[in-house]
């Protein structure tokens, strides 16, 4: 088989990135070569009896939350493997992106990611034949640093039990 060479650069991102998606500006999105499919928080995902799917990004509780609905009939399911190894069933909705300054549409499976640093991940799929990722350049910050901090400070004053509460009650799973 022949290799296709790629004529135009590549565009160098991050491992984290500010993206626009479906007109939402300045989303932090983690960028993920190691998961396949992008993900994106959606909540209030309905189904009507006409088979229009129908759904908000993110969620009343996040400073991204607009309430405005998106509705569409195109749209698939994926079994999707979470990073807690969990397997789900979503559905999957092409929607218009920016990253990297460049304007596209790709496939986002819906998701519930109220508990993940990042609203929005971008997989390899998206990343394929368009972008270089530098792991080494974060544009999107990674976490909250109060919250690191109050953790740091937690471990200082007593390890033992710092211990027994964040990883013991993982190994007892």
């Amino acid at each position: 088989m022949e290799s296709q060479e790629n004529t135009s650069p590549l565009i160098v991102i991050g491992s984290t990135e500010f993206v626009e998606v479906a007109g939402v500006c300045n989303i932090p999105a983690k960028i993920d070569t190691g998961a396949d499919t992008s993900a994106i928080w959606a909540s209030d995902i309905n189904m009507d009896k006409n088979g229009r799917l129908s759904f908000a990004l993110f969620a009343p509780e996040s400073p991204l939350y607009t309430g405005e609905r998106i509705a569409t009939t195109e749209y698939r399911i994926k079994n999707v493997r979470s990073s807690h190894g969990d397997r789900q069933i979503r559905y999957c909705v092409k929607l218009p992106v920016v990253l990297g300054g460049e304007p596209f549409e790709t496939t986002f499976t819906l998701a519930n990611r109220s508990n993940n640093r990042f609203p929005v991940l971008i997989g390899r799929h998206t990343l394929e034949g368009k972008y270089l990722v530098d792991v080494s350049v974060m544009s999107a910050p990674r976490a909250k640093p109060e919250k690191l901090a109050k953790l740091n400070t937690e471990l200082k004053e007593n390890p033992y039990d710092f211990h027994q509460r964040y990883f013991k009650k993982k190994e007892n799973k």
